[in-house]
């Protein structure tokens, strides 16, 4: 919320939102209720004209999103989570900064991949600080398996890109081990120079703590069919790697957030 009555500026975790809160005349409406029982998805019926596509997977409560479509006005996001309450927030502040660009969804980032979105369609796919579920009998709900690097690749434009990032060391040598196999992998050590102080509320919650942030950006290897794709990535291990620092702590005290 505002730090004072009548501010146009939000704050989170001591770090301004992206953009300013605009009079209710000017608000746009950036939330999809309920996608459709059957995709794929028709990104210019959605936004209204035809523009490159960046999507936002597990976009929490959108301070990426919110940015991005802020910065690149002539780009379309669109953005999910899994939690009805994260995009609850993230709805509201896109639609008070007027962002036309933007949509918002509750979906899960798999079935959102495999049966929504297009097959090289998408410029941008984002995922930042994806769960790693520390309990070793949670390990296969880790999102990055080598079937949904298939279906990330499957949906990127020719040359389209990847960015991931994470504070857990562990999930991030798993993604060092197996993105290169489908992406022209490299780290971005640097904080991203649109938003130093941290593209998402993980991030700045975690730099507070003094933890390590691991960035890294891929490019997808074309000549790569679908199912040559999808035969690569079943060859690479799949996310079974143990999960223990103080990096935990903070997971704790965001899931009883």
């Amino acid at each position: 919320m505002p730090t004072e009555p009548d501010s146009d500026i939000e704050y989170e975790a001591g770090v301004a939102i992206p953009g300013r809160i605009l009079p209710a005349d000017q608000w746009a409406r950036t939330g999809i209720k309920r996608l459709p029982l059957e995709g794929p998805l028709d990104w210019q019926a959605i936004f209204g004209r035809s523009r490159p596509v960046v999507v936002d997977l597990g976009c929490g409560n959108g301070r990426f999103t919110l940015g991005s479509a802020l910065a690149r006005p002539d780009i379309d996001h669109f953005a999910i989570d899994l939690l009805p309450v994260v995009i609850r927030y993230a709805t509201r502040r896109g639609n008070q900064r007027g962002l036309h660009n933007v949509r918002f969804a509750v979906k899960d980032a798999e079935t959102f991949l495999s049966r929504y979105a297009p097959p090289a369609s998408v410029a941008e796919i984002h995922l930042y600080h994806p769960q790693p579920y520390h309990d070793p009998r949670k390990a296969e709900r880790r999102l990055l398996t080598p079937a949904v690097l298939a279906l990330i690749h499957a949906t990127l434009e020719p040359g389209g890109l990847f960015v991931v990032q994470t504070d857990n060391p562990d999930y991030w040598s798993y993604m060092r081990e197996t993105l290169p196999a489908l992406f022209h992998f490299e780290d971005h050590p640097d904080p991203w120079p649109d938003a130093p102080q941290g593209r998402s509320r993980r991030e700045i919650l975690a730099r507070a703590r003094g933890l390590v942030i691991f960035r890294g950006l891929g490019r997808k290897r074309d000549g790569l069919s679908v199912a040559d794709a999808s035969a690569l990535a079943a060859s690479l291990p799949r996310p079974r790697f143990r999960s223990r620092g103080p990096w935990c702590d903070l997971d704790r005290r965001e899931d009883r957030e």
